[in-house]
């Protein structure tokens, strides 16, 4: 997710970067406002656009903004995951990293997280796979299903494991983008694992 980061940061205004500025105009607006309340005018004027039609020369229209966005989070997603569980065995080490990146994702760049936790997707991009679906939270699945034949886990259903797990985190991270809670993601970090942790441990534990 790092790389999402910087692919969409701007550095000039030449063509070439043009679409990374459009993407990173719209991202802000589908984050703020919502994909629906978010015209094309909307991303211009965000992104400093004269016309309209300077979109078009990059994007068929604003739903193809929306699957360039979906399709870059999700991917750069799914490479950190691979990148987690390349660097560590242990079931609890991979999703404490996992954890980890979304809690910074969430101080460093709220606009992604409130794409991936907060916009329903569902109803704009209806073709695409729903968040448990995409293959980044099929390999979390995965660790899940690890960490039980492991005994690190308790054995009950993955996917209810997964939903308790990840409910608490979502739940929490939710409040800090929506202004429920007053701080930064960072000052719930770690009582946020441990009680999503402690919820599926075989044994209450903190790791």
């Amino acid at each position: 997710m790092d790389q999402e980061i910087d692919t969409l940061q701007i550095s000039s205004e030449t063509p070439a970067e043009m679409p990374d500025k459009i993407l990173l105009a719209a991202l802000k607006l589908f984050a703020e406002k919502g994909y629906f309340n978010t015209s094309l005018s909307d991303i211009a004027h965000a992104a400093d656009i004269k016309t309209i039609s300077t979109i078009y020369q990059h994007f068929n229209n604003k739903q193809t903004i929306a699957l360039t966005l979906y399709n870059s989070i999700f991917d750069n997603l799914d490479a950190s995951v691979d990148d987690i569980r390349r660097k560590s065995e242990k079931s609890s080490e991979q999703l404490r990293a996992i954890v980890d990146l979304f809690f910074k994702l969430t101080d460093d760049a709220p606009n992604i997280m409130q794409f991936l936790l907060l916009l329903k997707t569902s109803e704009f991009l209806p073709e695409q796979k729903p968040l448990l679906e995409t293959p980044a939270f099929v390999k979390i699945l995965k660790i899940i299903q690890t960490g039980i034949k492991a005994g690190e886990i308790r054995n009950i259903d993955p996917m209810i494991a997964m939903a308790y797990f990840f409910g608490i985190i979502n739940n929490t991270l939710s409040m800090v983008l929506n202004g429920e809670l007053d701080k930064k993601a960072d000052a719930y970090q770690a009582q946020t694992w441990l009680a999503a942790w402690n919820l599926i441990a075989k044994k209450s534990a903190c790791f």
